[in-house]
C-alpha cells in the first residue's frame, strides 16, 4: 500500500512527445499530479483527460506538473491524445504490470468493445490519482476500482490551494500494526 509521506514507487515511461518522464528526476515547482487512466478505449477517461487538459494552465500556475499514464502502447496513447485534442497534456504509455502493482492500481481485463467502439486492452489499470511532492514523496492518493466517480478536478485545485497556503501535511500516513 502506498502511504503518504513515504517515497512513491519509481515511474519512468516513454511519452508521446518523445523522450521519457521520470518521476524521480521530475522538476515540478511544487507537486506532480500523476493521473493513471484506463486507456484510449474508455469514454470516461477521454472526458476526464479533456477536462484535465483545460485546467493545465491553472495547475501550472500553482506549481503542479501533470502527467497522464496508462498501460496502453504508443499507438493507443496517441489515439487518446488525438481524441481529446491535446498537444499540451503530457501522456506517458507502456506502464507495466509490475509497475501497476507497485502503485497499488486495480487491474481489469478485456470485455469487448466499449461505447467508444474501441476494444478494451487485454489488461489495463483502473483510474488513480496521486500528488507527489519533490523527492518523490507521496502527498495524496486516490485509487479506484471502477471508471466512475473520479476526484473532481476543481476540488483538486482547491485542495492544492489550501495545502499550499496552510502548509497542510499529507494525511493518512499513520500505519497501525
Amino acid at each position: 500500500m502506498i502511504i503518504p509521506g513515504q517515497s512513491a514507487p519509481s515511474l519512468r515511461l516513454a511519452t508521446i512527445a518523445g523522450g521519457h518522464f521520470d518521476l524521480q528526476a521530475d522538476d515540478a515547482a511544487w507537486l506532480t499530479l500523476v493521473c493513471f487512466y484506463r486507456g484510449a478505449h474508455c469514454a470516461i477517461c477521454r472526458r476526464y483527460l479533456s477536462a484535465l487538459t483545460a485546467l493545465l494552465p491553472a495547475f501550472s500556475a500553482r506549481g503542479v506538473k501533470v502527467i497522464a499514464v496508462s498501460m496502453d502502447h504508443e499507438e493507443r496513447a496517441r489515439v487518446m491524445a488525438d481524441t481529446i485534442g491535446s498537444q499540451d497534456l503530457q501522456i506517458a504509455y507502456g506502464l507495466t504490470l509490475e509497475s501497476a502493482r507497485q502503485w497499488g492500481l486495480y487491474l481489469s481485463s478485456h470485455r469487448g468493445k466499449t461505447s467508444t467502439g474501441m476494444e478494451e486492452a487485454e489488461l489495463f489499470n483502473e483510474p488513480a490519482m496521486f500528488l507527489i511532492k519533490p523527492a518523490s514523496e507521496v502527498y495524496f492518493a486516490a485509487l479506484q476500482s471502477m471508471p466512475f466517480a473520479r476526484p473532481p478536478l476543481a476540488e483538486i485545485l482547491h485542495m492544492v490551494d489550501y495545502a499550499k497556503s496552510s502548509q497542510s501535511p499529507g494525511r493518512g500516513e499513520l500505519v497501525l500494526s
